[in-house]
C-alpha cells in the first residue's frame, strides 16, 4: 500500500484540489475533521486580509460513499472565494485583448518586479515568463490548505492507531520560549498552545511574540520564527536503515522542507547534537517491569534511530524566515528592461509561523502515514488493524 496525492491550483484561481491514493477501505471520514484543521490553519497573531476573505471548507467529490472510504482514489476541493475578483485575469480561457476593459484588468495583475527572496524571478527565467503573475500563483503558500486537508485525512487514519499530532511555536523573530519552563505533560504544552494566538504554550513569551509582530507590522516589515512538531504512541519500526530513501528522519526533513518559506529542519536535539559527548546525546534504554517492554529516560534522538522509529514521541523542529512580501519593498529589478525598481507587493501576512506550524503537522502525518502504510499495509482497515496487532504482539514478546 502506498500513500500519494498531488495537488492543483492557484492562490487567485478558481480552486485547490487534491488526488490521493493509497486511503484503504472503511475509514469512517467527516468532513469536519478536515475543515477544522483548515480553521486552525488560517488563525494566527499577524496574518493579512487574505484570511478575512477565505473561509476553507473542503468539498469532496469521490472516493468516499456514505461517510466511508472505498479504497479509491480521494479528490477534494478547496474553493478560492476570491475567485470572482479574478476571472478575467486568471481565466483558463483565452480572453480578448483587443477589448479595452479586459486588457486593462488582465494589465493591472500583470507583475514585473520581482521579489527578492520568492519564486519570481528564478521561476520565470526558469520557465520562460514575462509576467512573474504565473509563478507567483502556483508557488503562494496558498497551496498549503489543501496540503492541510490532505493531512488530516492521514491523522484521522492514524488517531485509529492512537497516534497524535500537535505542534507549538517556541520563537517569533528575537521573541522565543525558555524551552525548559515549557509544560513537560503533552497534553497540557498542546493545550496552552491551542489556546495561543501565537500559538505559544508560554504566556510571557507569547506576549513578546504579538509585540514583535506588531512592530514589524508598524514598519511594514515582516518575521518568521521557528515551530516544533509533536508525534505521539507512535509504533518502534516505521521506516528503514536499509536505503536512503526509506529513512523515516530523511522523508520527515524532505516533508517539511517542502513548506513554502521552511529554511531548517532537525530532529530531536538538532544541531545541538554536534555539541554534546555521546554519553550526553545517547538515550538510554532501561527494562520497563518484567515484561520485556523498555524505556528511555531521554529522548535527544527525537524519536529515530537508525532511520526507524524507536517508540518514543517524534520530535521536529522547523525554522521558517520572513515572509518575502514587504510593505516596504526591497531593492529589485524590473523583469522586462533589468532596469533598478522596487519589488512588487500584494496582501500579504507579517507572520504565518503560527499558521506553518499547522501545515507542518500535516506534512508530518503525511510522512507518518507513508511509513505506517508500508509497514502495516492492506486494503481495508479491518486488514491494517490485523497486521498491526500481530505486530505489536511479535514484538511484544521479544
Amino acid at each position: 500500500m502506498t500513500f500519494r496525492f498531488l495537488t492543483a491550483g492557484e492562490s487567485h484561481g478558481k480552486c485547490l484540489t487534491a488526488i490521493i491514493e493509497g486511503i484503504p477501505a472503511g475509514i469512517q471520514i467527516d468532513p469536519e475533521d478536515i475543515n477544522k484543521q483548515l480553521a486552525r490553519r488560517q488563525q494566527g497573531y499577524g496574518r493579512g486580509g487574505r484570511m478575512q476573505i477565505e473561509k476553507d471548507k473542503v468539498i469532496i467529490n469521490s472516493g468516499i460513499r456514505h461517510g466511508f472510504t472505498t479504497g479509491a482514489p480521494i479528490t477534494l476541493v478547496i474553493e478560492n472565494k476570491d475567485w470572482e475578483n479574478w476571472t478575467i485575469p486568471m481565466s483558463a480561457e483565452p480572453v480578448d485583448m483587443e477589448n479595452p476593459e479586459i486588457r486593462e484588468l488582465v494589465t493591472q495583475k500583470k507583475i514585473t518586479h520581482v521579489r527578492p527572496g520568492h519564486a519570481d524571478l528564478s521561476g520565470a527565467l526558469k520557465y520562460n515568463h514575462k509576467d512573474i503573475r504565473n509563478i507567483l500563483e502556483r508557488s503562494s503558500a496558498r497551496e498549503t490548505a489543501v496540503r492541510v486537508a490532505v493531512g488530516a485525512l492521514a491523522q484521522v487514519i492514524l488517531n485509529q492507531f492512537g497516534i497524535e499530532i500537535f505542534s507549538h511555536i517556541i520563537q517569533i523573530g528575537s521573541a522565543k520560549v525558555d524551552e525548559q519552563t515549557l509544560p513537560k505533560e503533552f497534553s497540557v504544552l498542546k493545550e496552552k498552545a491551542e489556546n495561543s494566538n501565537v500559538r505559544c504554550a508560554d504566556e510571557k513569551a507569547s506576549e513578546e511574540m504579538r509585540k514583535t509582530i506588531d512592530k514589524a507590522a508598524e514598519e511594514g516589515d515582516s518575521l518568521g520564527g521557528i515551530f516544533e512538531i509533536i508525534a505521539l504512541n507512535i509504533p518502534i519500526g516505521l521506516g528503514s536503515f536499509v536505503h536512503w530513501d526509506r529513512r523515516l528522519d530523511g522523508q520527515i526533513a524532505q516533508a517539511l522542507m517542502s513548506i513554502p518559506a521552511i529554511k531548517s529542519v532537525s530532529i530531536g536535539l538538532g544541531e545541538d547534537s554536534g555539541k554534546v559527548f555521546g554519553s550526553e546525546m545517547h538515550d538510554e534504554i532501561f527494562p520497563k517491569g518484567d515484561n520485556k517492554e523498555y524505556q528511555r529516560k531521554t529522548n535527544n534522538a527525537g524519536g529515530i534511530e537508525g532511520g526507524m522509529s524507536n517508540g518514543m514521541p517524534i520530535i521536529a523542529k522547523a525554522a521558517m524566515k520572513p515572509i518575502p512580501t514587504l510593505k516596504k519593498p526591497l531593492s529589485s529589478i524590473n523583469l522586462e528592461n533589468g532596469l533598478e525598481h522596487t519589488a512588487h507587493y500584494e496582501r500579504s501576512d507579517v507572520c504565518a509561523a503560527p499558521a506553518a506550524s499547522v501545515v507542518g503537522e500535516a506534512m508530518l502525518a503525511i510522512s507518518l502515514i507513508n511509513a505506517f502504510l508500508e509497514k502495516f499495509g492492506g486494503d481495508s482497515l479491518a486488514e491494517i488493524k490485523s497486521n498491526f496487532e500481530n505486530y505489536k504482539k511479535l514484538y511484544q514478546s521479544r
